[in-house]
């Protein structure tokens, strides 16, 4: 039953956080006793300290993946039996929604609403889709003469090191251990410092569930730490994370210095999101446009940070988004009504604002929001702000805020609109709206990016691949694609007498 709206502050001062970090199977601190707070958004206070892991304590957590992996209690298991551990670790993370719901919101500063019709059913929803694939894909049988068996199997990687961040802790996380654990993987999970809460309960979560010690290890500690240890550890076979193009680069470099581990990346993200002035329903594209910026506070990869509008109905479709964005005034997290929550750190919240005042300096018209709100909380809020006469060329139009900041620009054809767009190092995801189905679908064509959405916005599920192009990253999560990064392909080729 759902926590009613009114006791959701009385859960969050009952709640007992566990900051320890889990290795084989045990919860455990630093072995240098070091630890770091995570802070409430909303309220600027500490909600605990966490175990800042270093070196020595990712070494341990990389032996205990190795040995459980080594072991073959999990990646030599049967795939119908490692399917019913993964359909009992979704059901558990069900039954225990509102426990997370309220970590993410209190860690990351994301609405309660959001936390609980979002981040933890898809996040479930995750890891009860790998678990039903396990047992539904297959190896293959080349084509070969009679004297000859060929045949092509896919084999666990071994020990993936799992880096996440902190917009999305929970959701993310469980786009990587979903594939991972199905194909037979040990994982060791990394969530970012500012949200760590959640993860250290889902591997709480995962050994009731059945998961062998080892399997899944949850490590705490800062990026240039603990994050940088799985990067260059010679005994992690590959590294999959989620985050800034900028840290995705480390990884690269990572993996060059030491084994040459795979690494898989999603990062970046300045999604162009495209309106026609044939698009049929210009109050349907507005709404998306505004949330297309402005949920999860802008904290989004791929969220529709450019506006491209035709010039002919530019300031008619911008009054519409800035009408949106006067209804998602930021409020309490904990409040079920609110619809925009705090900026995850005071450092994050300063950056947006910088931002907002870099744009205005290089000229762009700030024509809604650009303030701090809220700060009698002590919280970190940042208003919905919109731009106007927005460059390609501007450091708003081409650089990630991850904040609620809008930059709109204008295009006077579809040519124009598709050359915007693609003037940018990332590609992760484009939008367009039009009734006309031609020039909808040639435009989709043109967009170089991973996701297109055509008269709709971030509509997706599990069964569809979410990656980028360019700086963007490499490789993708979520569908049955997803397992392409956690497995190795074999051939073995045999000879028959």
């Amino acid at each position: 039953m759902t926590v009613a709206p009114s006791k959701w502050h009385d859960a969050a001062a009952a709640h007992r956080f566990t900051g320890k970090s889990l290795i084989g199977g045990k919860l455990v601190d630093a072995q240098s006793g070091q630890t770091f707070r995570t802070i409430n958004p909303a309220t600027g206070k500490v909600l605990t300290e966490v175990a800042a892991l270093d070196v020595a304590d990712v070494d341990a957590a990389v032996r205990s993946a190795r040995a459980a992996f080594e072991s073959g209690d999990w990646s030599r298991r049967a795939p119908a039996e490692r399917k019913k551990v993964m359909l009992r670790f979704a059901e558990l993370m069900r039954s225990h929604a509102e426990e997370l719901a309220l970590l993410e919101t209190l860690d990351m500063g994301k609405p309660i609403s959001d936390s609980l019709a979002v981040d933890v059913p898809g996040s479930a929803n995750t890891i009860a889709w790998y678990a039903e694939a396990i047992d539904k894909i297959y190896d293959e049988i080349a084509p070969t003469a009679d004297t000859v068996l060929a045949m092509i199997t896919r084999e666990p990687l071994g020990v993936v090191a799992a880096v996440v961040p902190w917009n999305f802790p929970l959701l993310m996380a469980s786009w990587k251990l979903g594939p991972a654990l199905a194909a037979g993987n040990s994982v060791i999970l990394k969530p970012a410092e500012q949200s760590p809460l959640s993860a250290i309960r889902l591997g709480e979560l995962a050994l009731e569930a059945g998961l062998p010690e080892g399997v899944f290890n949850v490590v705490t500690g800062l990026g240039e730490t603990a994050g940088r240890a799985l990067g260059l550890h010679m005994d992690v076979d590959a590294v999959t994370f989620t985050g800034s193009t900028e840290v995705g680069k480390y990884f690269l470099g990572y993996s060059a210095q030491s084994n040459m581990k795979r690494i898989a990346l999603e990062c970046g993200g300045k999604t162009p999101h495209i309106v026609m002035e044939d698009c049929g329903n210009l109050d349907e594209a507005a709404t998306a446009a505004a949330f297309g910026i402005f949920f999860n506070q802008g904290e989004v990869c791929n969220a529709g940070s450019r506006l491209l509008v035709q010039e002919s109905i530019k300031d008619e479709f911008i009054q519409k988004v800035i009408a949106v964005g006067k209804t998602l005034e930021p409020g309490d997290p904990l409040d079920p009504a609110t619809k925009l929550g705090a900026i995850v750190t005071e450092e994050q919240m300063q950056r947006v604002l910088d931002y907002i005042d870099i744009g205005q300096k290089e000229g762009a018209a700030l024509i809604a929001g650009g303030k701090r709100v809220r700060s009698e909380t002590g919280g970190y809020f940042v208003e919905p702000t919109v731009f106007d006469g927005v460059k390609n060329g501007m450091r708003i139009a081409q650089e990630e805020i991850f904040g609620p900041v809008l930059s709109t620009l204008t295009f006077k054809d579809a040519d124009e609109a598709v050359a915007i767009a693609n003037d940018s190092i990332y590609g992760l995801a484009a939008a367009v709206w039009s009734d006309n189905i031609n020039t909808a679908i040639n435009t989709a064509r043109r967009l170089r990016a991973g996701s297109v959405w055509v008269n709709n916005f971030d509509e997706s599920n599990i069964t569809m691949p979410f990656g980028g192009y360019k700086q963007s990253g490499i490789g993708r999560d979520k569908s049955l694609h997803a397992i392409d990064k956690y497995t190795e392909l074999k051939a073995t080729w045999i000879k028959l007498r």
